[in-house]
């Protein structure tokens, strides 16, 4: 079975990651107070203006990037050319992953749940949460990118319940929909009837939260959702899978990635937000990109490239 093959089976079957049953309820959890956090190599804790928030790190994903079973990108001497010039002699693809934690007000945000340990990942989510000074209980809303196991994985433990007992799981209505056609396939229609009282649905473009909007970044599924960040005159963009790679999917927007339902669709989206985020210097967060996933597009000759913030 190749990566993508997996990559389908255990991402797109939220039935696989939400649990037989539906969970207990649970008493609500205080919205946690920004604390202290100790120095911990998996939290990297930041300001967008005058909110607080976290990088979460949960795990990665490493592939080589020869191997066209395991590679997204079918052009793979391209893409192992581009790695050694980049220094990176080893030929691996490492794709980290990390959710994003926002206090906004009295809300507690986290974007994306993390892989849950699946695919071969370390499932760190919870003990990141945790050493940030947050409860899973305390999680208010979680805001989902895309229906992919690296990101709605952690919705769940092993036993089926819930992680974040206390959350609304929030989603675009087209990815929902994306979500419960595939669950369906498998005959999962019971678990997908026991989370509906925890998702809510949104139309692109809806102000999410207080200071969070949703962002459609059209091509890699039916309903992507990217999240734009703002407080004050600061604004961070989440991008969730518009790029996967902060080197591949920079340098070589272009390359057909197996990973994109619309590969045309997902090349306009990746140009699209290089020119806005070079031109309008903005703040990006890749979940996928080295850790903690912070930093901006830069132009760079006739391209472009990733820095990222000190």
């Amino acid at each position: 079975m190749t990566f993508y093959a997996r990559l389908a089976v255990t991402s797109l079957i939220l039935a696989a990651v939400l649990g037989a049953c539906s969970p207990p309820a649970e008493k609500a959890v205080t919205p946690a107070e920004a604390p202290a956090v100790d120095a911990n190599p998996d939290v990297h804790t930041f300001r967008i203006g005058e909110l607080q928030a976290a990088a979460l790190r949960d795990g990665e994903l490493t592939f080589p990037a020869a191997d066209r079973e395991m590679s997204p990108w079918s052009d793979t001497a391209e893409v192992s050319a581009l790695l050694t010039t980049s220094g990176q002699a080893e030929g691996q693809i490492h794709l980290s992953i990390q959710p994003l934690l926002v206090r906004d007000g009295d809300r507690v945000v986290l974007i994306d749940a993390g892989a849950g340990g699946q695919m071969g990942t370390e499932g760190n989510l919870l003990a990141s949460l945790r050493a940030a000074g947050v409860e899973p209980g305390q999680i208010t809303d979680v805001l989902i990118s895309h229906a992919h196991g690296d990101h709605v994985g952690g919705l769940a433990g092993k036993d089926g319940a819930l992680a974040f007992p206390n959350a609304v799981i929030r989603m675009s209505a087209a990815e929902w929909e994306y979500a419960k056609a595939g669950a369906a396939e498998a005959g999962a229609g019971p678990l997908l009837a026991a989370i509906t009282p925890k998702v809510e649905t949104f139309a692109p473009g809806a102000q999410v939260t207080p200071s969070i909007r949703a962002v459609a970044l059209e091509g890699h599924t039916p309903g992507h959702s990217g999240y734009e960040i703002v407080s004050g005159r600061d604004r961070l963009l989440y991008i969730g899978d518009a790029l996967h790679s902060s080197l591949v999917s920079v340098q070589r927007p272009e390359l057909v990635n197996a990973w994109d339902g619309d590969s045309a669709a997902a090349i306009r989206t990746r140009q699209g937000l290089l020119e806005r985020g070079a031109s309008g210097s903005l703040r990006i967060y890749g979940v996928h990109f080295p850790f903690p996933g912070l930093g901006e597009f830069r132009r760079r000759d006739d391209g472009f490239v990733w820095g990222q913030e000190e």
